[in-house]
């Protein structure tokens, strides 16, 4: 007994098997999720869906992961979805159930069950627009080297090349105080990029900040605990300002 579906790609070599919450709405939300994370796919991204699923059931049971051959992908309840790149573009055997969750909000359930950490948290509520409509105030989130996003405020457009790479018109962030204009690592690149925009961020503004100043502090320390979560930061600036 259960709410059983397989989820596998388009090799139809591994699959991961799901005993509850296999119907369409929810594995469109796990793969959402872990599209917005930023997760490759093939054997790595197997491995992550897994945890997030994991994370979501808790407890030791309900998700496992083998070869198709092994696993029961004509179940009886939902069949089998086979996905490519975080999207679901085929399904086998028995039709999946209409579950009716809506997606984006099982997403932000799934974020919760998630460790502190590595939630996207305030990040959900972004709004993707082109990088050529970005605009000197508006916040861009960033992903950070050590997983996570954190959201800097656009300060300027380059006017040259930086450390190589021609920069004319690119906005940049306030993700290196003073040094930003110089560090491309500052700058938006891509066509599309996430924002919150100019009167409505004051609170994610002064959290990047107080996190870049924690994690520069972070970067000289000889022992390399304790390294600054931008969530748990963002939830004290809320409580402080409240």
């Amino acid at each position: 007994m259960g709410n059983r579906a397989v989820i596998t790609d388009t090799e139809r070599r591994i699959g991961v098997y799901l005993h509850w919450n296999g119907g369409k709405h929810s594995v469109m939300a796990f793969l959402k999720y872990c599209k917005l994370r930023g997760f490759r796919t093939g054997d790595y991204g197997y491995a992550r869906l897994c945890q997030v699923i994991g994370n979501y059931f808790g407890g030791g049971l309900s998700v496992g992961i083998d070869t198709l051959d092994h696993l029961d992908c004509n179940n009886g309840d939902n069949g089998m979805y086979v996905m490519e790149n975080w999207e679901l573009v085929d399904h086998e055997y028995s039709s999946p159930c209409d579950d009716e969750y809506d997606v984006d909000d099982m997403v932000r359930y799934i974020d919760m069950c998630q460790p502190t950490s590595e939630q996207l948290g305030r990040y959900l509520d972004a709004t993707e627009i082109p990088t050529s409509n970005v605009s000197v105030g508006d916040s861009v989130w960033m992903e950070e080297i050590g997983g996570g996003f954190v959201p800097y405020e656009v300060v300027g457009f380059g006017d040259g090349r930086v450390n190589g790479g021609d920069m004319t018109g690119v906005p940049y962030t306030s993700r290196y105080d003073s040094r930003s204009k110089d560090n491309p690592n500052a700058y938006v690149r891509g066509e599309t990029c996430m924002v919150c925009f100019s009167g409505d961020n004051d609170d994610l503004i002064e959290a990047s900040k107080e996190y870049r100043r924690r994690y520069e502090e972070w970067l000289r320390s000889p022992l390399g605990y304790g390294r600054p979560n931008f969530n748990e930061i963002l939830r004290d600036v809320y409580r402080r300002n409240s």
